[in-house]
């Protein structure tokens, strides 16, 4: 059995993220007691390249897809799908939070080429080619939103980073699980370097 920090986790980490307009039919249910945050039909998607670096308890990389889900009063940030190179983070992350995640395999020239595949075929990548970040540090704080058990398990998630807009090249896999966004163009890409974040309750 792999061990896992206890929460809440402390990491420091690198990040980029894109975002995209989705139909939300092409979408996963919520969370129960949740429905899903769409903007005439369509769902804000965000798919991002995490790098955890030390002093962070672990040490891996990761590729997600997101999109946000609302209660009557409040919205989450609700995870899709989710791969990381460790399997102590797999772990922890599906029993602390239900976030599901599995595992994968990445390439990554730091702040220049992300790449994640599984069993030898790409998931997704990106290609940077330039970003500008604003000079001070600003907070973050969101819950996310899995499904356990039939209802909806909320996390807290706070930190700081400096936050910059990125140029770069996403590619997605069409036959992959992340097939939806690849004839896509992104609407935004964001960096967010360096960031620190308090992972759960």
């Amino acid at each position: 059995m792999t061990s896992y920090p206890a929460q809440p986790w402390h990491l420091t980490a690198h990040a980029f993220v894109g975002f995209y307009l989705v139909p939300s039919r092409l979408l996963p249910a919520p969370p129960p007691g949740t429905k899903r945050l769409t903007i005439f039909g369509r769902a804000l998607v965000s798919t991002a390249f995490f790098v955890y670096e030390e002093p962070s308890p672990l040490t891996y990389n990761e590729i997600m897809a997101t999109a946000p889900v609302r209660t009557r009063w409040r919205s989450y940030v609700n995870i899709l799908k989710i791969w990381v190179d460790s399997e102590a983070s797999r772990d922890g992350g599906r029993a602390l939070w239900a976030i599901p995640k599995d595992l994968a395999d990445f390439d990554v020239s730091v702040h220049s080429s992300y790449a994640g595949s599984v069993a030898g075929t790409t998931i997704g990548s990106l290609d940077v080619r330039g970003s500008k970040s604003l000079p001070a540090s600003l907070p973050i704080a969101f819950r996310i939103a899995q499904e356990r058990d039939g209802k909806a398990l909320l996390t807290k998630v706070t930190g700081r980073g400096r936050i910059g807009v990125a140029k770069g090249a996403w590619t997605f896999n069409p036959a992959g699980p992340l097939g939806y966004l690849a004839e896509r163009r992104s609407i935004l890409t964001l960096v967010l370097r360096p960031l620190r974040i308090t992972f759960g309750n």
